[in-house]
């Protein structure tokens, strides 16, 4: 029985070269290993890169009523095709047996929500015919086609999400999700230098962290790998750090020195509104209102006399604002905010969290402008300009060693 192994690259990973010859050495050591690989592949780099999501979807600006979401579709799409045949054509020039599959011939069936579709069924039959040839099949992510045959796209995080609805459907031993650091950290390092890669985490800790701010994997790909039972790995396409491993279940005996926090992410550019309205069915249907608005609200608290939310700035002024005039509400906003999220399965049952983490802040001079909590997640809202300090507070209190 083949052992495969499904592995994801990033638009990173396969921009240049250099960072694709890298890719040649991941799947020749995993061949060596006697596995069977099954590439999954982003688009080529970052806007202003030419082939990235972004950098082709700028060559509709100019027809902002004239779109038409089928063909933007396969414009986005384009993205991942070439970089699948790029990648596909590396390891010929390497001696790697190769093909490229896009959506339909790698059979991913669709829903039919152009921009946001969901995988409803992956054959798996043309990629295990493909293995037995021994040849490293490299897949697009992000696509695949509806029933009525037209391409599709999956909306952000959709090569994340694909290479984990293909590790289901070829029942893979695991997948590997590449990107540009060494695995998932305890905080961002860009905000934190002395954040840590921790060595294990479960599905339900990773789904909370990508869902406030942590950037290594898609939430979707997280909640497929749970509901399948997907282990996943998240490594360094540039190191050989062993990385990050994310399953239903991870051995006690590595578990990150029993910590009640595992890790703490951030997410800048939000927008904390109070609303003075004091009938509850009024604050039901105010929350109404906005859902039916699509602005999406965030840690909602709701008292006797007011309504306490945050969302985006960008929704804040694009929506949000004018249905707070269309409702008449007498509400107060403040911009320039941060919501700061500690995320720990060992939370659940443990007593203090939430007063360690508010007594930490005041010691670092933060002002928590709200605050809520869940089952294995506490957030809170701070000035942006105060998240540093935050981070470090928290992380030599919760994670320290």
């Amino acid at each position: 029985m083949m052992r495969i192994v499904v592995m994801k690259f990033g638009g990173t990973s396969v921009a240049t070269p250099e960072s694709r010859q890298r890719i040649v050495e991941k799947v020749r050591e995993c061949r060596r290993r006697g596995n069977r690989p099954v590439v999954v592949v982003s688009a080529m780099g970052r806007k202003p890169s030419p082939y990235a999501t972004d950098s082709l979807l700028s060559l509709l600006e100019e027809f902002p009523e004239h779109g038409n979401p089928a063909e933007q579709d396969q414009l986005m799409a384009c993205g991942e095709t070439l970089a699948a045949i790029v990648v596909s054509c590396t390891f010929r020039k390497n001696d790697i047996p190769s093909r490229s599959f896009d959506g339909r011939q790698a059979a991913i069936e669709t829903t039919d929500e152009h921009g946001d579709a969901r995988i409803v069924y992956i054959d798996p039959e043309p990629l295990l015919i493909y293995l037995q040839t021994d040849g490293v099949p490299v897949v697009t992510g992000f696509q695949g086609i509806n029933e009525r045959g037209e391409v599709t796209t999956l909306g952000r995080g959709g090569s994340d999400t694909s290479a984990v609805a293909l590790g289901a459907a070829l029942k893979a031993h695991f997948v590997e999700i590449y990107t540009d650091v060494d695995g998932v950290m305890t905080a961002d390092p860009r905000v934190y230098s002395q954040a840590e890669v921790l060595d294990q985490i479960n599905f339900q800790e990773m789904g909370e962290l990508a869902s406030e701010g942590a950037k290594v994997i898609h939430p979707r790909a997280v909640e497929m790998a749970d509901v399948h039972g997907v282990p996943v790995w998240i490594k360094n396409t540039m190191t050989d750090h062993p990385g990050t491993y994310m399953a239903r279940a991870v051995p006690r005996q590595g578990y990150e020195r029993d910590r009640v926090v595992s890790g703490i992410a951030h997410v800048f550019g939000m927008t904390g509104v109070v609303m003075e309205v004091s009938d509850r069915g009024a604050q039901v249907q105010i929350l109404k209102k906005f859902a039916e608005r699509g602005v999406n609200l965030d840690l909602i608290n709701v008292t006797r006399s007011r309504l306490y939310a945050i969302m985006t700035t960008k929704s804040f002024e694009v929506r949000g604002q004018a249905v707070l005039e269309e409702l008449g509400l007498e509400y107060s906003f403040t911009h320039g905010c941060a919501k700061l999220s500690m995320v720990g399965a060992g939370m659940r049952g443990t007593p203090g969290v939430m007063a360690g983490m508010l007594d930490s802040l005041h010691q670092a001079g933060v002002n928590v402008i709200h605050s809520t909590d869940s089952d294995i997640t506490i957030s809170v809202l701070v000035p942006e300009e105060d998240v540093p300090s935050a981070v470090a507070a928290l992380h030599q209190r919760f994670l320290a060693e």
